[in-house]
C-alpha cells in the first residue's frame, strides 16, 4: 500500500510542478504581450530580443512599413495632411492616356507676353507656355512638370522662375528681372503629366525599388541579406528599428547567424521591369524628358538699368519660400535674402572659420562641400580615419587655427557602398549629442535617398531632425544651423524612375515648409543648380559649389553693413 501511496505522491508532485510550469509561462506571455507584439500591423514575434538594437520577428499576413504604422499625435497628423495636400499633383481625368495623346513638347511653345514692353531691372516677366500632345491638339488638363529660367550668357547671369499650372493645358511663368541687358527665356519640360502619373504610381507601390543589403559575420562565415524600410513576405526578419527615433530599417534574418552579427550595409541595386511598354514611352531622352520648348516669337526682352542703385530694394528679412531667393551674375551667386561675401582666398575662408568646430550632416551632395573645403584650405588637413571611399565619416583639421571640420552620412535608406553598421547614425541622435554654441556650425542636407520611398518616410525623418534641432537651439541659442536645399539633375529613362527631379522637387518643397519658421538657415541649391548655364548634375560642378560655400560661410561669417 505505501508504494501505491507514494506513486500518488509522486504523480501529484509533477502534476503540481506542470501547473506552476504552465502558470509561469502564461504569466511571462502575458507580461510581455505589449513588448511583443506591432500594434496593428499583423506581425508576430518569433524569437526573443537578439540585443538592444535588432530582434528577429515573422511577417503572418502583410509586410511591416514604418511608415504606414506610426503613431502620430494631433498636431503632427495635422501637419503631415497639410503637406500632403500642399504637393499634391493635378491627375488627368482618364487614367489611361494613349502615348499620341501626352503631352509633346516639340509641338508646345510658349510666347513672351508683352515682348515689346518697356523693361527695368526689378519688373516682372509673363511668359504663357501652352501644351500640345503629338498630333498638335492642345492639351486640356495639366500637370506636366516644367522648369524655367533666364538667362545672359554673355554675363553669366541665370535665375529661376516660377511655373503656375492652369489645370488647362496652359500654365504661367513668372520671372523677376534682375540685371539689365538682352535676357532670354528658357522652358524645359522635365516630364509630361502622363510620367508624374507612373511616378506617383513607383513611390507608393514600388518603394522596393532600390533594395539593399547587410553583411552578417561570426568568425570565418559570413552570410548577405536584402534590407529596406518594407520587406515583403514571410520570412524571419532583424529588426533594426532605431530605438531613438523610431527610424523603421529591416533586414531578413540570416539563415545560420544571428542579427548581432550584422558588419555593414550598402546598396543592393535597382529593380527592372518596373513599366509596362506602353509607360515606357512617356521616358523617352530626345523625346519628353528635359526638352526644350520653343518660343512662337521673341524669346528675350531688353532690360534697362535702374536710374539709380537701391540697395535697400533687397528684402532683407530672409524668406525661403521667396522666389527667385537669388541670381547668378558673373558667375557668382547673389542672394536676394542676404548678403553673399564671396571668399576667394584661402585665408580668408581660415580666417572665417578660426575656432570652429564644422559638422557636414547628408548625402554625397555636403559630402562635395567637405572635398571642397579640405582641397581648397592648405592648412586644412584631413586626417585619416580609415573609412571606405567616398563614404565616410571623414575629419579634416587645422591645428594652427583651431579648426575642426566633419562629415558624416545620414541613416538609412542611404545607397552607399560599404558603411560598417557601428557607423550608421541618424542626423537626430548626431544632433542630440552636440553641446553646441557659438563656435559650432551645423549643415545639414537629406533629400536624394528617400525619392524611391512614400513621402510619409521622408516626413518622419525631417520630424525628428527638427526636434532634435529645436531641442539643440533651446539648450545652445548661438549654434548656427544650415540646410542646404536639394538640387537638380541629368535625367535619362531610368534614372527618372528613381531619382526624377520631380520627386526632388516634392521633397524640397515639404523640407522648406517643414523647416521654416525656426531659426535655421537655407542655401539654396535648388535655385544654384537650375539658374546656373551648366548642364545638370548631381553633383554639381565646382563653380556652382564654390557658390555654395561662399552662401553657406555668409552665414558663418556675415558681413558688416
Amino acid at each position: 500500500m505505501w508504494r501505491d501511496s507514494f506513486r500518488l505522491q509522486i504523480f501529484c508532485l509533477l502534476m503540481a510542478i506542470l501547473a506552476i510550469v504552465v502558470l509561469v509561462h502564461n504569466f511571462f506571455q502575458l507580461e510581455h504581450l505589449d513588448d511583443d507584439t506591432v500594434s496593428g500591423s499583423n506581425w508576430i514575434t518569433e524569437n526573443n530580443v537578439q540585443h538592444s538594437l535588432s530582434q528577429t520577428t515573422k511577417t503572418t499576413r502583410k509586410p511591416y512599413c514604418g511608415y504606414k504604422q506610426q503613431i502620430l499625435s494631433k498636431r503632427e497628423q495635422a501637419e503631415q495632411e497639410s503637406l500632403l495636400a500642399a504637393i499634391k499633383w493635378p491627375k488627368p481625368s482618364d487614367s489611361k492616356i494613349a502615348f499620341v495623346q501626352s503631352t509633346d513638347p516639340a509641338h508646345s511653345d510658349f510666347v513672351i507676353l508683352k515682348p515689346s514692353g518697356f523693361f527695368k531691372v526689378g519688373d516682372r516677366l509673363e511668359v504663357l507656355v501652352r501644351m500640345k500632345d503629338f498630333q498638335g491638339k492642345p492639351k486640356q488638363y495639366g500637370g506636366d512638370y516644367l522648369q524655367a529660367r533666364i538667362h545672359s550668357p554673355l554675363l553669366k547671369a541665370g535665375a529661376t522662375g516660377r511655373v503656375v499650372d492652369c489645370h488647362n493645358g496652359l500654365y504661367k511663368v513668372f520671372f523677376t528681372l534682375l540685371w539689365p541687358g538682352e535676357v532670354k527665356v528658357s522652358v524645359s519640360l522635365v516630364h509630361p503629366s502622363e510620367a508624374i502619373q507612373v511616378l506617383l504610381r513607383l513611390r507608393e507601390e514600388r518603394p522596393d525599388r532600390v533594395y539593399f543589403k547587410s553583411s552578417f559575420k561570426s568568425g570565418r562565415y559570413s552570410e548577405t541579406t536584402e534590407c529596406n524600410v518594407c520587406l515583403p513576405g514571410d520570412l524571419p526578419v532583424c529588426n533594426f528599428t532605431d530605438l531613438y527615433t523610431g527610424e523603421p530599417w529591416f533586414c531578413y534574418k540570416p539563415r545560420k547567424l544571428s542579427c548581432a552579427s550584422r558588419i555593414s550595409h550598402a546598396k543592393g541595386g535597382y529593380q527592372k521591369g518596373l513599366l509596362t511598354q506602353e509607360e515606357s514611352l512617356f521616358f523617352q531622352s530626345d523625346v519628353n524628358i528635359k526638352r526644350p520648348i520653343l518660343s512662337s516669337g521673341p524669346d528675350s526682352v531688353i532690360v534697362k538699368p535702374k536710374a539709380f542703385t537701391d540697395s535697400s530694394g533687397m528684402d532683407r528679412a530672409e524668406d525661403p519660400t521667396a522666389s527667385p531667393s537669388g541670381y547668378y551674375y558673373e558667375d557668382q551667386w547673389r542672394s536676394r535674402t542676404h548678403w553673399i561675401h564671396h571668399f576667394n582666398k584661402s585665408d580668408d575662408i581660415t580666417k572665417c572659420l578660426q575656432g570652429k568646430v564644422i559638422h557636414l550632416f547628408g548625402d554625397s551632395t555636403i559630402r562635395q562641400w567637405f572635398e571642397y573645403l579640405t582641397a581648397f584650405v592648405p592648412d586644412l588637413v584631413e586626417f585619416n580615419l580609415g573609412s571606405p571611399k567616398n563614404v565616410g565619416p571623414f575629419m579634416s583639421v587645422d591645428l594652427k587655427h583651431n579648426i575642426l571640420l566633419k562629415f558624416r552620412c545620414h541613416g538609412p535608406p542611404i545607397r552607399f557602398s560599404t558603411v560598417f553598421s557601428s557607423e550608421l547614425r541618424y542626423i537626430a541622435n548626431e544632433l542630440n549629442g552636440i553641446v553646441g554654441g557659438r563656435n559650432t556650425v551645423i549643415a545639414i542636407t537629406i533629400w536624394s535617398h528617400f525619392s524611391t520611398f512614400p513621402v510619409e518616410v521622408y516626413i518622419r525623418r525631417l520630424r525628428n531632425i527638427r526636434r532634435s534641432i529645436i531641442q539643440l537651439l533651446d539648450r545652445s541659442p548661438k549654434t548656427l544651423i544650415i540646410i542646404r536645399t536639394a538640387n537638380v539633375q541629368e535625367l535619362g529613362p531610368e534614372v527618372s524612375l528613381f531619382n526624377s527631379d520631380w520627386y526632388s522637387f516634392q521633397l524640397d518643397s515639404v523640407m522648406r515648409k517643414m523647416f521654416s519658421g525656426i531659426a535655421v538657415h537655407f542655401v539654396d541649391a535648388w535655385e544654384m543648380s537650375l539658374a546656373h548655364y551648366l548642364p545638370h548634375n548631381l553633383h554639381p560642378k565646382e563653380v556652382i559649389v564654390k557658390n555654395q560655400i561662399d552662401a553657406f560661410l555668409s552665414y558663418v561669417c556675415p558681413l558688416q553693413t
